[in-house]
């Protein structure tokens, strides 16, 4: 069964090559979500080459094998959704790994992208032998209701968490999926 949306845009696994070569795309990717006020670590306004600046530190880690990146990619190119799993080096953790970054463009909202970027990497995360994904999202924003529909468990809150965009302290929820089960 075909995800909605648009089916046109393609959902690529990139190695921390493509993402040190794309990482102004990216950084425009991230600067557009920080100014729709979506809490991804960032305050507003983000400038492009801060931006560009800690893709290159992803790429890194996407090199040494520490997170895995998809980038959404429309019919032009245009990378318009990314999402990320980092991977634990310790021995008593490499059965999980934390879903990060799930953004999409404002422009491709509401089209059922962030879905297929959850899904995707999700079934990554199975096919590598992970059985268990956690994550955090601002409480009250939108993303958990896709996390809620997507089957994810919600494991607690905590107030206070991160400073939103826009300099207010906001709280965080905590969820977590079992894979494989």
């Amino acid at each position: 069964m075909m995800p909605r949306g648009d089916t046109a845009t393609r959902v690529e696994r990139w190695d921390g090559t493509r993402v040190r070569d794309r990482a102004g795309d990216l950084a425009a990717l991230l600067t557009d979500t920080v100014a729709s006020g979506a809490s991804v670590g960032f305050l507003a306004p983000l400038g492009h080459a801060a931006a560009v600046a800690w893709w290159r530190e992803r790429a890194q880690a996407a090199a040494a094998g520490r997170l895995a990146v998809w980038a959404a990619l429309d019919p032009l190119d245009r990378v318009t959704g990314t999402v990320g799993l980092a991977c634990p080096d310790k021995p008593n953790s490499r059965h999980r790994a934390e879903l990060v970054k799930l953004m999409v463009h404002r422009s491709a909202r509401g089209q059922g992208l962030g879905r297929r970027l959850l899904t995707t990497a999700e079934q990554a995360a199975a096919a590598d032998g992970r059985t268990l994904l956690h994550l955090d999202t601002e409480t009250g924003s939108p993303a958990e209701g896709l996390y809620r529909s997507a089957g994810w468990t919600e494991a607690g809150t905590i107030p206070d968490y991160a400073v939103s965009p826009a300099g207010v302290l906001r709280p965080t929820t905590l969820y977590y999926k079992r894979l494989g089960r």
